[in-house]
């Protein structure tokens, strides 16, 4: 069984796949030409999408948490918190939405 910090590293490489596939497809690479990723982010100048997608999850935290309402469906669902009986059912995910802003605050230096 994967723990959370592998199953991220997992979604990000199977990102990166998908993205390499449509810059790939863009560029009319085939697989058989042996393009190395390096070089079609070179020639297309793009970032690495599962480098990118850390910031965009700060920006949306940080618009919500400046919302003015407090009523709000967004802002009430990042501040509320689980029964204490509450229990995770099978099969579904370990680590919460403010557990990954955490982490990807701390690349940052920041808590």
């Amino acid at each position: 069984m994967l723990g959370n910090h592998q199953g991220t590293k997992v979604d990000a490489c199977k990102t990166d796949a998908f993205d390499q596939w449509c810059l790939r497809t863009l560029l009319g690479i085939r697989w058989q030409q042996f393009v190395r990723n390096e070089e079609v982010w070179r020639i297309t100048k793009q970032p690495n999408l599962a480098a990118i997608i850390p910031s965009w999850r700060l920006y949306t935290f940080a618009h919500i948490a400046r919302m003015d309402d407090d009523d709000a469906d967004a802002k009430m669902i990042l501040t509320a918190s689980l029964p204490e009986n509450w229990k995770r059912p099978p099969g579904h995910p370990r680590i919460t939405w403010l557990n990954t802003i955490q982490r990807d605050l701390r690349a940052y230096n920041l808590d």
